[in-house]
């Protein structure tokens, strides 16, 4: 393999395999009652991009990458998909050298908070406010308001319109942004009724 942006991206895809598999082992483990459809939203809510970029920066990894990388591409490490890809890679690096059982350790220690924050029968505040709105007859519109920051530390803001309710969250993606004015919006209407 002499192309190392493949090495890296196999490491990823394989990293993304094992984290997906022992976090569903360790959920399961931990609440033999959840059905399905509970488990993989939890499941969800831990392996996602966001998660997985904040794992690699507990774990100091973007440090690393910023120490061995060229200097014209030391910014990259600043970006959230970087930091989740490079969390992956490394669980797929650490599967391949350690093994697993060393490696599902390591996994579920450094995935441990998020795990005990995933709950049954709770959804992510977007899928939430979507089954609200739904139930109420009213629709949901998200709006990028604005984007700050240089390309590689972004900052999102979105404006969430619900009824007549109106929110607004950011975040290092537009994705969390929306998710930041869900539970905003969420949270005005919990102090309305």
């Amino acid at each position: 393999m002499n192309d190392r942006t493949d090495s890296y991206e196999r490491l990823e895809f394989l990293g993304d395999s094992v984290l997906q598999l022992v976090v569903t082992e360790e959920l399961m483990r931990r609440h033999p009652l959840a059905s399905e459809g509970d488990l993989a939203w939890m499941r969800q809510t831990v392996v996602d991009r966001e998660m997985c970029a904040r794992v690699g920066m507990a774990a100091n990894l973007h440090e690393q990458l910023r120490a061995v990388a060229p200097e014209h591409s030391r910014e990259l490490a600043d970006q959230p998909s970087v930091r989740a890809a490079l969390t992956e890679a490394v669980i797929g690096a650490a599967w391949l050298d350690l093994g697993a059982s060393v490696t599902a350790d390591a996994v579920r220690a450094a995935f441990a908070d998020a795990m005990t924050a995933a709950v049954p029968g709770q959804r992510d505040p977007k899928t939430t406010l979507q089954e609200l709105a739904a139930r109420t007859g009213v629709a949901v519109r998200y709006e990028l308001a604005r984007i700050d920051g240089p390309a590689h530390r972004r900052e999102f803001t979105t404006r969430v319109t619900v009824g007549g309710a109106v929110a607004v969250g950011t975040g290092t993606s537009k994705q969390s942004s929306e998710r930041a004015a869900a539970t905003a919006v969420l949270d005005l209407l919990d102090e309305g009724d």
